[in-house]
C-alpha cells in the first residue's frame, strides 16, 4: 500500500508540473515529458541530500542536479520534440521557456517535490504500518528480511549503519539511518546523529544516555526533547530529570 501511495504522489505531482507548464503553450506530450524530469532528480535530491555531511558537499549536490535537470531539459527542446514533431505527438519545436532555465525556479519544484515526498512517505509508514511487518535489505550482497520488532537498534557510521537485532545479531548496510528512520516508522526513536532505537526495548539510564541490549546510547542535545517526551526521567543523583 505504501508503494501503491508514494506512486499516487509522483503522478500527482508529474501532473501538477505539467498542468503549469501547459500554461507556457506546451502540448499535453512535451509537458508530461518535462515533468516527468522532476521525478527522479526530486528522488536523487531527496535520497542523497541527507548523506552529505559537510555543507559543500551539499551545495555541489544541489548544483549537480540543477545542471542535470537543464541539460535533460535543452536535450529534450532540441533533439526530441523534432523526432515527436515527424510522428505527430507534439506541436513544431519551440524554444525553451525561460523558467525551465531558470535555477531559482527549478530548485523550487525540485525542493518542493522532495519534502512533499519525505511527509508523504512519513505518513503512509505511520497510516500502515502492521505490527507483523517485515523489512528487507542487503548485506554483505545478500538478502535479509526482518521482523520491524525484532530490529533493537540502527547505528551509523558514516558510510553504513548497523542494524542490531534483539539477538545481538548485526548486519551490514549502505542505506542512510534516515532513510532508515522512514523506513521502521513511529515505534523507533532518533536520539543521536548515529543511533535510532526500537522504543520499546530502550530505557533512559541518564540524562544523557539510553540502554538497549545492556548497550549504553548517547543521546545528543538535538533530540533530548523527543527523548524526554517518550520516556519517563530516570532517578538521577542531582534530582534533576532531562
Amino acid at each position: 500500500m505504501r508503494i501503491a501511495g508514494r506512486i499516487l504522489y509522483w503522478l500527482a505531482a508529474v501532473t501538477l508540473v505539467a498542468a503549469i507548464l501547459s500554461s507556457l503553450d506546451y502540448s499535453p506530450a512535451q509537458a508530461m515529458l518535462v515533468g516527468l524530469i522532476f521525478c527522479p532528480c526530486s528522488l536523487a535530491l531527496e535520497y542523497w541530500m541527507p548523506k552529505a555531511r559537510k555543507p559543500m558537499d551539499k551545495v555541489y549536490l544541489s548544483l549537480a542536479v540543477l545542471v542535470s535537470v537543464i541539460l535533460v531539459i535543452l536535450f529534450l527542446h532540441h533533439s526530441v520534440w523534432v523526432t515527436l514533431t515527424q510522428e505527430g505527438y507534439s506541436r513544431p519545436e519551440r524554444d525553451v521557456a525561460p523558467m525551465l532555465v531558470n535555477p531559482a525556479f527549478l530548485g523550487l519544484v525540485l525542493t518542493a517535490l522532495a519534502i512533499g515526498d519525505y511527509f508523504w512517505s512519513k505518513w503512509l509508514v505511520a497510516r500502515f504500518q502492521a505490527k507483523g511487518k517485515s523489512v528487507t535489505f542487503f548485506s554483505e550482497r545478500k538478502s535479509v528480511t526482518l521482523p520491524v520488532a525484532d530490529i533493537a537498534y540502527v547505528e551509523s557510521n558514516d558510510t553504513e549503519v548497523r542494524i542490531v537485532t534483539v539477538s545481538g545479531d548485526a548486519y551490514r548496510n549502505k542505506t542512510g539511518i534516515t532513510q532508515w528512520e522512514n523506513l521502521l516508522g513511529e515505534g523507533f526513536l532518533r536520539i543521536h546523529r548515529s543511533f535510532l532505537v526500537n522504543a520499546s526495548m530502550a530505557s533512559l539510564t541518564s540524562p544523557d544516555t539510553l540502554s538497549v541490549l545492556d548497550k549504553t546510547l548517547p543521546v545528543s542535545r538535538k533530540y533530548k526533547e523527543s527523548v524526554k517526551a517518550a520516556f519517563p526521567s530516570p532517578e538521577v543523583p542531582n534530582g534533576h530529570g532531562l
